[in-house]
């Protein structure tokens, strides 16, 4: 029987007839299901695969165990870790911010099964191929403005990304740069906090990110901060951390 817990479906079987075979000339791996999932990305936390869910294009992140930690220790941190990267997303879709839909999650082997976010760009991509045409550059202050306020309503549910990076921001449509186009992604470093610092760090992190990927676009990320304190009446407190973590930075890089 199917269980339901947090409108996550727990223990169903795949649908023998939509799930992925390995094509020809595809690396990929064998899955617990007996089918075949293609990997597209592993890094220092998890490997993610491509493949489908019930008939439904699906990406599957699965946690891997960390051979140097007691493995009481390693379940015990990769299953809360597995945990709160869901919550986080639950909660973001709960206040209507756009993020995969989770199909399934599995404690077991700690993998997180979600929607894949077809025909879909990453804004890091589709505000370098706005600076490399040549196109107005104006456009991307829209675009920031839906970031600000995307990123204020998250921070107000105190969910805190973690990895805020352009990277991890997609557009379903890049011809539509609305707010309900775009989808955030990545929850993996996200955790759930009401401090302001933590909020000022996860601005920080997106701050650093944002002006190293796309030099020269200080004007975009202002109209992005501006947009996101305008969006909240908690944002201030935040605001006063941010400047506070931007000026420890700068300490440590004058000590070296």
């Amino acid at each position: 029987m199917h269980k339901l817990r947090n409108n996550i479906m727990i223990h169903p079987p795949f649908d023998s007839n939509s799930a992925s075979r390995r094509p020809d000339g595809v690396n990929g791996c064998r899955y617990s299901t007996g089918y075949y999932l293609q990997l597209i990305k592993q890094g220092a936390e998890a490997r993610v695969y491509r493949g489908r869910f019930l008939g439904k294009a699906a990406i599957i992140k699965e946690r891997f165990p960390k051979r140097y930690r007691h493995p009481t220790l390693d379940d015990k941190l990769t299953h809360r870790r597995t945990a709160q990267e869901v919550r986080s997303i639950l909660r973001c879709r709960k206040a209507g911010i756009s993020a995969p839909v989770v199909y399934f999650v599995d404690y077991t082997s700690n993998s997180i099964f979600l929607e894949e976010i077809e025909d879909s760009v990453t804004v890091r991509d589709y505000i370098n191929s706005v600076l490399c045409s040549g196109e107005n550059a104006e456009k991307l202050i829209d675009l920031a403005n839906c970031i600000g306020q995307i990123l204020s309503k998250m921070h107000n549910e105190d969910v805190i990304h973690g990895d805020l990076t352009t990277s991890n921001m997609l557009l379903r449509d890049s011809a539509k740069t609305g707010c309900q186009s775009l989808v955030l992604i990545d929850f993996g470093l996200s955790y759930i906090s009401a401090l302001p610092e933590d909020k000022g760090v996860d601005l920080y992190v997106l701050e650093k990110a944002f002006l190293s990927t796309h030099p020269n676009t200080e004007h975009v990320f202002e109209a992005l901060l501006k947009s996101y304190t305008t969006s909240s009446k908690k944002s201030l407190p935040v605001i006063k951390k941010l400047n506070e973590v931007r000026l420890r930075g700068r300490k440590r890089s004058m000590v070296g």
